[in-house]
């Protein structure tokens, strides 16, 4: 028997970010995927009562952004239930009041970064924890080089985030990087997609619950710099974020396709 022909790669499916021919596709493309990305974190147990909340730039008005109503579960939100607010923080779509927070920090980020598509924030545990030392991720696992000297720390706390001048704090101190750890507060991811800063979330909380775990096992062994460095670069753009998220973005909407409505 002569040995199977290989099939060309040409032929093979691989996904990427899907391109829209209108601004209503588009919008519509956003929300679907903002809404896939709270109900994770929902599954992942990132919600803590009313706080927590993921951004979208709207495609057609870019000083306003979609996000989950206050007081409303990650884990029931719907298309319909999104809200859009604009730059002075009212809502101009949808009938639900916006978490001020949301808009303090998210307004602010999305202002100092035209490139940032979407922006996660969420009160996880292990990232609470590690904000809580005021310290960085170290470069001790392959996963984490992804933020190495691409992740800042805000080191401060003033009580809940209510007013846009402690958003542009936080906006600057996470200046052209991919995610700030809010000390004893938090953490904050941007990506050019709501699938790549679902993602670098997702990671990055691993990541503190990784090096959290070493620490109180012995002393960890740190990737040396250059490595460091050769594997973010492999590993820390948005493509590949976006590219990493879609197995999880394929649980919920199989598990969970009512999050259309």
């Amino acid at each position: 028997m002569p040995e199977p022909t290989p099939i060309p790669t040409d032929q093979l499916h691989f996904a990427m970010p899907p391109t829209h021919a209108t601004v209503e596709g588009e919008r519509r493309y956003r929300k679907e995927r903002l809404v896939a990305a709270l109900r994770l974190f929902g599954r992942h147990g990132f919600e803590e009562g009313v706080a927590g909340h993921i951004t979208v730039r709207d495609p057609e008005f870019p000083h306003c952004f979609w996000v989950n109503p206050f007081g409303m579960s990650f884990r029931h939100l719907r298309v319909s239930d999104l809200i859009m607010v604009n730059a002075e923080g009212k809502v101009v779509d949808g009938r639900y009041h916006v978490n001020q927070a949301a808009f303090a920090i998210h307004s602010q980020v999305h202002q100092a970064r035209p490139d940032v598509i979407a922006a996660a924030h969420s009160h996880s545990t292990y990232g609470r924890a590690l904000s809580s030392l005021g310290e960085l991720l170290e470069p001790i696992t392959q996963d984490v080089c992804a933020f190495y000297e691409d992740h800042a720390l805000f080191d401060d706390y003033t009580g809940v985030v209510v007013d846009e001048g402690e958003g542009r704090r936080i906006a600057a101190a996470l200046g052209p990087h991919k995610a700030v750890i809010l000390r004893n507060h938090g953490l904050l991811t941007v990506g050019d997609s709501v699938d790549a800063a679902a993602w670098w979330f997702l990671t990055m909380e691993r990541s503190c619950q990784v090096q959290l775990a070493a620490k109180a096992a012995g002393e960890p062994v740190l990737i040396d710099h250059h490595n460091a460095v050769h594997t973010r670069e492999q590993l820390g753009n948005d493509l590949v974020a976006w590219i990493n998220y879609q197995p999880l973005y394929q649980q919920i909407v199989r598990t969970e396709p009512d999050l259309f409505d």
